[in-house]
């Protein structure tokens, strides 16, 4: 049977997943099956998904809309000043209950039959429950306490909402843990995030791959010219790599380094490097210290699909939304502070260019998993191959590494239940690494 077609249930039991973390099977970001299950064992099962910033519900009556993987979520703050969220889905007939990406509301009414809900997914009212005339209407047991959406758990860590439809998932202090918690308070802790934009963007490959692009700081000095050409970051610099114990968060930093190799000893490596550009106009680069430490450059990921960056004093957070087995739906949202000075503001502003769908850094992360999943197309039983930086997913302090990139794995293979099996072997192993030729000769030609 084609695994395409086959049973979800199928996909997790029929085929193995490789012991090793250095093999990644392409597969995984074929298989339809797998991409369905994928819904229900993580962005439906216990973890906690990012949903939105507390900023962006700012008043009584503030709301946005959002998802966890593909179930579109409603987020509110009621009169009584806390969040809430639940499932974007009126409870009688299936359709959604809010349209607007943001807005200001006192309550809901679904748009097919005036069911209405508050500011908690309670459902308030049916209209015509009683009939008309004395004829139709609710039955006498109908009971409104009982049909709402579902409701969700919520935590909220430095203005950073989560949200999470199971009862299994731990708090989120310990699900997050102590070093990754530390360093999203490097970022946000003690300060007023305001939203100074947002962009969306439409990615056509796989979420998978974006989320090991996150991950990968290896490519970073390579695919990244931006980086290297301007000196912003360079895997020369000091940093590291923190990856927690489950695997599934990381932290990739770099900071500034008077001890560094010089650029003579850098440009040795294989590494592009085009010096001679220069900026039109130098001050998009005319930064300040973020919260007074010398760090330009943090990257930070939870598992499954929230990112929070620093590129020198552009921050921003990213949601990572699967739209189909080879489309991901990317939202940016890009953050000042309340105490910035205007300089700042500018600043960051200015600052904002480097990322983004068009940014002079990131514009080539929007394409490179394209580049992949249309790479992979044919090669469905070979496997990718992740060994910068030895065959562990544990924290570095080398960023050479794809150490995240397999901690990744390996949170995700345990989540999904994979049977683990030795590694496939190597395809190349053996003296002969070249396929038998057979030529043909043309006519009136002899054969050799």
């Amino acid at each position: 049977m084609d695994r395409l077609i086959g049973t979800t249930a199928e996909s997790t039991r029929d085929r193995g997943w490789p012991r090793s973390l250095t093999r990644v099977p392409y597969w995984v970001f074929q298989d339809e099956a797998i991409y369905r299950e994928e819904h229900d064992r993580l962005f439906h099962g216990p973890y906690w998904s990012y949903l939105c910033l507390e900023a962006e519900l700012a008043e009584p009556g503030d709301f946005c809309t959002t998802f966890i993987g593909e179930q579109p979520v409603l987020v509110t703050r009621d009169v009584d000043g806390e969040v809430y969220a639940f499932e974007n889905r009126c409870a009688h007939r299936g359709a959604l209950i809010a349209m607007a990406d943001h807005g200001h509301a006192q309550d809901f009414t679904c748009v097919y039959h005036a069911w209405t809900y508050n500011l908690q997914g309670d459902l308030t009212a049916v209209a015509f429950s009683e009939g008309v005339n004395g004829k139709g209407g609710m039955p006498p047991e109908f009971c409104m306490a009982k049909h709402g959406p579902r409701k969700l758990r919520l935590a909220i860590v430095h203005g950073l909402v989560f949200g999470t439809l199971s009862n299994d998932v731990p708090e989120i202090e310990e699900y997050l843990g102590e070093e990754i918690l530390d360093r999203i308070d490097r970022v946000l802790g003690g300060r007023r995030p305001v939203v100074l934009g947002r962009f969306t963007q439409m990615l056509p490959n796989n979420w998978k791959l974006y989320v090991e692009n996150v991950k990968d700081s290896y490519h970073a000095s390579i695919l990244h010219l931006f980086f290297t050409t301007f000196g912003i970051n360079r895997l020369s610099q000091r940093g590291g790599i923190i990856v927690d114990p489950s695997g599934g968060h990381h932290v990739s930093y770099s900071a500034i380094d008077r001890s560094a190799v010089s650029d003579s000893e850098y440009s040795k490596q294989n590494i592009r490097s085009e010096s001679e550009y220069q900026l039109a106009d130098p001050s998009m680069l005319a930064g300040f210290s973020e919260v007074g430490d010398d760090i330009t450059l943090q990257i930070l990921s939870v598992f499954p699909g929230f990112v929070l960056q620093q590129i020198q004093n552009s921050v921003a957070v990213r949601q990572i939304l699967p739209r189909s087995i080879d489309r991901t739906k990317l939202n940016w949202t890009y953050l000042g502070f309340e105490e910035d000075t205007e300089e700042q503001r500018l600043i960051r502003l200015k600052q904002s260019n480097l990322v983004g769908p068009a940014g002079y850094v990131s514009m080539e992360d929007g394409g490179i998993g394209g580049f992949v999943q249309r790479g992979i197309a044919g090669a469905s039983s070979e496997y990718a191959t992740l060994q910068m930086g030895g065959d562990s997913p544990t924290s570095s302090e080398s960023r050479v590494t794809e150490a995240s990139v397999r901690g990744f794995w390996k949170a995700y293979r345990d989540a999904m239940g994979f049977e683990l099996t030795d590694s496939a072997p190597d395809r190349y192993e053996g003296e002969n690494r070249h396929p038998e030729r057979v030529r043909i000769p043309h006519a009136g030609q002899e054969e050799a």
